[in-house]
């Protein structure tokens, strides 16, 4: 069978639209994909605040596998910014900035935990495997032992996601820590091997020129198939059965397969006529909102920034130190709301400006001056329980979600999903 239409129309240019488009070609598929707003990235966006690039999205990736490859094949390599290796993260818990143990040494050194919590996380070989119907809290403080739950795993995991642990059942959120379990016989033993090789880690990297550098090279790549300003109004199946009819800004794209990769909202309206069940479902979702507040002050350590154990009395989640990291001067990024305080982002930029001000005078002993504020009204996928909603979800065959909240969230998962996406349309759509 021959074809004289794209086989792949992507709906969404934001990281994995554009990744997938970017690979596509590489199998030698024909896509068209088309993005609503005028720039593309999607949440990857970076911009100049006083001279210093701010990063209005994630503040950094990690530098591995298949984000490690596409980056060279880019020729951005010499475009990065990486941090030392030996950069610590810390918890800020009983008044103190206290390290995260990333590595043998700072495992034994660290004030983090006590030597009854040390010796108690070193018994998780001999408890019960983990189960999918436990919650991500119940789970970590079963393995590990509740002092290192509620001082170091808590809030590091729950700022990951700007999620409550306690409220992300197992089963949605810790599905590569149970794999993993499944396959090693515990947790520990992989734990400490790869805190033995601390050093062989993938570097965590910034683009010196901001981290939408990479959607900006993929477009540079693919523009003469991706087209921006131009929203998808629907999607409808052919009246023959042979494929799909994107409506896009009062133009029609016939594909032989589609895969939307927007937020579960705009993917609900998209799929409404098609896959009406899958809308459903869709829309139970929840996205926690969250707040960055930028600031100019400097770090009283050297590390990555630190997160704050819930018990504390701060509003603040966790801060980025991307002034130490990467030397972008003395930025510093705050971080509010999530699950626990979702109408933060809502919040004047005066008050928000004072609150981030004040508890990172406090944390630190250091003088902050404010700079701007960024809200995400659709943040993190909560991985709370109405992904049960996910469960049963089907697509007719040549629809397809590539998003991430049907997968792991972070550019380098994006990237990994988009590539494994484009082998797998490549081997199934070849002509016969």
């Amino acid at each position: 069978m021959s074809h004289d239409r794209p086989r792949v129309g992507i709906v969404g240019g934001g990281l994995t639209g554009l990744a997938l488009s970017y690979y596509l070609d590489a199998h030698g598929v024909e896509s068209v994909a088309f993005e609503a707003t005028d720039a593309p990235g999607g949440v990857i966006r970076s911009g100049r605040t006083n001279g210093t690039v701010v990063e209005y999205g994630p503040q950094r990736m990690r530098l591995s596998g298949s984000l490690a490859d596409l980056v060279s094949d880019l020729g951005l390599a010499g475009e990065l910014v990486a941090a030392d290796d030996d950069l610590p993260l810390f918890v800020y818990a009983d008044g103190k900035l206290r390290e995260v143990p990333t590595s043998a040494s700072a495992f034994v050194r660290t004030d983090a935990l006590s030597w009854r919590g040390k010796l108690r996380l070193l018994a998780e070989p001999l408890t019960d495997p983990a189960s999918p119907d436990e919650t991500a809290a119940e789970l970590f403080t079963r393995k590990f032992g509740p002092e290192a739950y509620h001082t170091v795993i808590g809030p590091l995991f729950g700022g990951i996601f700007g999620s409550d642990p306690a409220r992300m059942p197992a089963r949605h959120a810790l599905e590569g820590l149970i794999r993993l379990e499944q396959r090693e016989g515990n947790l520990l033993v992989p734990a400490v091997k790869r805190l033995a090789r601390n050093g062989d880690r993938a570097p965590a990297v910034v683009f010196e020129d901001g981290n939408q550098r990479l959607p900006e090279a993929l477009y540079e790549a693919t523009r003469d198939r991706v087209h921006l300003e131009t929203p998808v109004e629907s999607i409808r199946e052919r009246d023959d059965g042979d494929g799909y009819v994107l409506e896009a800004d009062g133009d029609r794209a016939v594909v032989d397969e589609v895969v939307v990769t927007t937020p579960a909202d705009a993917s609900a309206q998209l799929l409404e006529a098609v896959a009406p069940d899958a809308a459903t479902r869709l829309r139970e979702l929840r996205y926690n909102p969250l707040t960055l507040v930028y600031l100019e002050a400097e770090a009283p350590k050297r590390g990555f920034g630190y997160q704050i154990r819930k018990d504390e009395p701060f509003h603040t989640l966790g801060v980025s130190w991307n002034g130490v990291a990467f030397g972008r001067d003395d930025l510093v990024t705050c971080f509010f709301g999530g699950m626990w305080e979702p109408e933060l982002v809502s919040e004047p930029e005066g008050r928000l400006a004072r609150l981030a001000c004040a508890e990172y005078e406090a944390v630190t002993g250091c003088e902050a001056e404010f700079l701007e504020v960024e809200r995400m009204h659709r943040g993190f996928p909560a991985h709370d329980d109405t992904w049960d909603a996910l469960d049963g979800l089907e697509l007719p065959d040549g629809l397809h979600l590539a998003t991430n909240y049907t997968s792991r969230m972070g550019i380098p998962s994006r990237v990994s999903h988009a590539k494994r996406l484009a082998g797998q349309l490549a081997g199934t759509s070849a002509d016969a």
